[in-house]
This record gives C-alpha cells, structure tokens and sequence, in this order.
C-alpha cells in the first residue's frame, strides 16, 4: 500500500478527482493549503499598491492505494494537474504501514 499526496493549483481539483474517480479510486481527501516552491511567491497589485504573496494557495489531495495502481494514479495526476506553469506542484509517494477502518476494524487492503 501506498500513500500518494499531490500539491495542485487549485482550479485543477475537479479534473484530478474525475481522473482517479474513473481509474477506481474509492476516496481522497482535500485540503486548502498554503506554500511556496522556487517561486517564492508572486506580487500583486491591490488598489495601486504592489505587495509581495509569499505563500501561494494550493489544493492537497492524499490518496490510499494499492501499490499496483500508483503508477496509473500519478499519470493522471500528472496529465490533469498540469498547465506548463511554474506552481503547477508536486506529487509525493509514501509507503503505507497499514491502514485501519475505525468502524468494522478491517485492515490492510480491506481497509482501503
């Protein structure tokens, strides 16, 4: 098992979540994030005034999965969340020790 968590522009989600939703993804969840990468921000301007936005607001999706679907869910991940931009963000791959369902207390696999 395998935990992927991806940092995406924020206008993307819609079109993630409808790829890994067809690959057979059966749960994630979002977050509303903030950060930086070698961007290290952008400057706007407000009423005239130009100021610095040192952290950029992104959507963060994790995702359980097994192993054998990791490389489908990043190719999705990769084709939907990407505009050639700088800030289009990252996907990270974690391994998964084990997984526990609350309510029955499956784990493993079945947990998922």
């Amino acid at each position: 098992m395998k935990k992927v968590e991806a940092i995406i522009k924020p206008f993307k989600l819609d079109d993630v979540k409808e790829g890994l939703t067809r690959l057979g993804v059966k749960g994630l969840t979002v977050s509303e994030v903030k950060g930086f990468g070698r961007q290290r921000g952008h400057k706007e301007v407000y009423r005239g005034a130009e100021y610095q936005v040192d952290f950029v607001p992104k959507i963060k999706i994790e995702i359980v999965m097994e192993s054998s679907v990791v490389p489908e869910a990043i190719a999705i991940i990769q084709e939907k969340a990407r505009t050639g931009e700088i800030g289009d963000g990252k996907i990270f791959v974690l391994p998964m020790e084990d997984i526990i369902r609350i309510r029955t207390g499956e784990s493993g696999n079945n947990a998922i």
